[in-house]
């Protein structure tokens, strides 16, 4: 058998105001070990959460700005507030150019189990009108739960464990016991999934499932470009990383999690 042919290089830029970019830059990594990535934080603008519709979009246009001038086959908004609010704006800047993938709560492949199913949120997007209309569209008859999560996605972002541990602990308390399915409706949360479903899982109850948002994105951006996946290409790709447009290295904080350290492990990052 002669060697296996991977096919041209493939870059995928990824944008969020902090490290939730993580759980869909591992997953893209998982993927194709060979795809160099750009990830586009906004240190400076974060949180978005707090920020007006018009002042979020400004932000991440800029910073869709910085990670589009590093010549990306696609780009994953890595975060659920942004593609709430922004997507349409980055889709007009961008497309057909540069496809963007935006990230929604997988709350349809959530609900298809039949739940009880719980949706742990931002505060902000805890029953908006956003998730109130997907939890009609894709669970309509299920049993549903909104779990606000205050402070939460701040002290993942901080790599704060004390905090972290007392966000889980708060939001546990506030999810009903016969729950089978939780979504995690932010992306920093999927850096934490173990120690959510740890929290929640019911001792003699079959095992919570999980559902993030992180896979399905990684997939749907590499369907986008026409790229299939490759999880034995070799691994020689990079990792740029852009602090509110400005080149550095990742955010100290991103190597507390599994995600930010293989993506440091696998690529060269700069």
């Amino acid at each position: 058998m002669g060697p296996i042919v991977y096919g041209c290089r493939v870059k995928i830029a990824l944008m969020d105001s902090g490290i939730g970019l993580l759980p869909a830059a591992a997953a893209v990594r998982r993927l194709r070990p060979d795809a160099d990535l750009v990830l586009s934080l906004d240190p400076d603008g974060m949180p978005w959460g707090p920020r007006t519709t018009e002042d979020l979009t400004r932000r991440a246009l800029a910073v869709a700005e910085a990670a589009a001038a590093q010549g990306p086959e696609a780009l994953i908004v890595g975060c659920n507030t942004a593609s709430v609010h922004a997507l349409p704006a980055l889709r007009a800047l961008l497309e057909p150019g540069v496809p963007v993938i935006g990230t929604v709560p997988a709350i349809k492949p959530a609900a298809a189990g039949g739940g009880p199913v719980a949706i742990w949120a931002t505060p902000a997007t805890t029953g908006s009108p956003y998730q109130r209309g997907l939890i009609r569209e894709f669970a309509d008859g299920v049993e549903v739960t909104e779990v606000p999560c205050p402070g939460l996605a701040d002290a993942v972002e901080k790599a704060d464990e004390t905090a972290i541990d007392a966000a889980i602990a708060a939001a546990a308390a506030r999810t009903p016991a016969e729950v089978t399915t939780l979504v995690l409706g932010c992306t920093h949360y999927e850096l934490v999934a173990e120690r959510i479903r740890a929290a929640v899982q019911q001792p003699g109850r079959a095992p919570l499932v999980l559902h993030g948002s992180a896979g399905a994105v990684a997939a749907q951006a590499l369907r986008r470009i026409g790229a299939s996946p490759a999880p034995e290409a070799p691994a020689t790709a990079g990792v740029t990383v852009l602090l509110s447009g400005r080149e550095a290295a990742l955010p100290t904080a991103a190597l507390a999690y599994a995600e930010g350290r293989l993506l440091q492990a696998v690529g060269q990052t700069r």
